[in-house]
């Protein structure tokens, strides 16, 4: 399938774009195979531009998202990480906004009900809005009430018309994922109550950037955003940013609070915008030297791998991620040089890794198998994976981490 370039801007329409990062050819980071297919794996092109008007990061040509959403292998409960802070942030929003079992609380991407079981825990209504069928399935299994639809204009508006406008709406890493992004955010304005607020956490583009978090582009990730970037996208429905966090999931990423047009922003909204500007997100040169930087990590873990390779090491990785994908398959990292891939979810395991053919085993034959070195492809749980892997740590394993620099572990 070709992909069609776009011209213009998917935010603002405009069709002044500048290059940022080119990734080459690559399979789609959660295409796993099995064992046997032997046929020819699919490749897109895999390059990011940047809207000079409006500062938005994305995509060069779009993948339709019912080829990589209507099935889907990421499970969000099987970090304990992600579900952690999720309860953290139920409990955190549900005192804060005052909720009662006459709220709604709304997800977007909600996934397994990683997140909206906590809210049920605390006796508030929810409704779970998950593409994927199979995981749609498995919250309702566990009594997360949960349609399987794309979240759209037309989906914000009819929950309004029947009684379901949303106190509080849940965007957890879904806002990068959709192509028509006039179209989600319409629906979120249209859904949300007009005392609501909205919850969205997407990566950071500053961290992606000044962190060389370059796998963290792959085809379902449409857009990187900054602060600069949302706001202007937002202003167009009616809505604002009244407030925002950094928070360190993802390796790095913003939570934004918005609300309708009318609410004051913090000031923490100002200072972040003004730290942008003065960073340089919206100048061609900050982008430049991001590519430089790659590469120069790329000819870095490459050369550290081969080099323990050629003195007779084996090696393993941990994390059967879609930046897993991105990172094996840009840097040529094949199952000639990795013997396997370990991952707790069960959904991948005994899959190959897409493009590059490696195996998926269980997280436990890591310290079964003890590899003389990992490579921590989901870096971004780098503590909590190297707690969980002390024992083969303990026996002599050392983990690489390759993200934002190499550190051995």
């Amino acid at each position: 399938m070709n992909l069609d370039l776009i011209q213009r801007c998917r935010s603002c329409a405009s069709g002044d774009l500048a290059p940022v990062l080119d990734l080459g050819l690559q399979p789609l980071a959660n295409a796993y195979r099995e064992p046997d297919d032997v046929s020819t794996q699919a490749r897109y092109p895999l390059a990011l531009l940047r809207c000079r008007a409006c500062s938005l990061v994305q995509l060069t040509g779009t993948i339709p998202p019912k080829l990589m959403f209507d099935t889907y292998h990421y499970f969000s409960s099987y970090s304990s990480t992600m579900v952690d802070s999720m309860r953290v942030l139920a409990k955190r929003l549900t005192a804060e906004r005052g909720l009662t079992a006459d709220d709604l609380v709304v997800e977007i991407a909600s996934n397994d009900g990683y997140l909206l079981k906590h809210y049920l825990e605390l006796g508030i209504p929810v409704l779970g809005v998950e593409p994927a069928k199979n995981v749609a399935a498995v919250a309702r299994e566990s009594g997360v009430p949960t349609l399987s639809e794309y979240f759209t204009r037309a989906l914000g508006s009819e929950l309004a018309s029947s009684g379901r406008s949303a106190s509080v709406i849940h965007a957890n890493n879904v806002m990068a994922h959709v192509p028509e992004i006039n179209d989600f955010v319409a629906g979120i304005s249209a859904a949300l109550r007009p005392d609501g607020v909205a919850v969205v956490e997407t990566p950071y583009l500053v961290r992606f950037v000044d962190d060389r978090e370059f796998d963290t582009t792959y085809h379902e990730h449409v857009f990187y955003y900054s602060l600069t970037a949302v706001s202007s996208l937002v202003r167009r429905h009616g809505l604002t940013v009244a407030d925002v966090e950094e928070i360190p999931l993802h390796g790095g990423s913003l939570r934004l609070f918005i609300q309708h047009a009318g609410v004051p922003s913090t000031e923490r909204v100002q200072q972040l915008l003004r730290s942008e500007q003065e960073r340089g997100v919206t100048t061609d040169e900050y982008y430049s030297d991001f590519a430089n930087r790659v590469e120069e990590l790329k000819t870095e873990v490459t050369d550290l791998i081969l080099k323990l390779r050629a003195g007779g090491a084996s090696i393993a990785a941990y994390g059967a991620a879609a930046k897993g994908t991105v990172l094996l398959n840009h840097f040529g990292l094949d199952r000639d040089v990795i013997d396997f891939v370990v991952d707790r979810s069960e959904h991948k395991q005994g899959l190959l890794m897409p493009g590059v053919g490696i195996p998926i085993l269980a997280a436990e034959e890591l310290e079964r198998r003890r590899p003389d070195y990992t490579l921590l492809l989901a870096w971004n749980f780098a503590d909590e994976i190297l707690e969980q892997q002390h024992a083969y740590r303990t026996a002599g394993g050392t983990f690489i981490i390759p993200v934002p620099a190499i550190a051995l572990r």
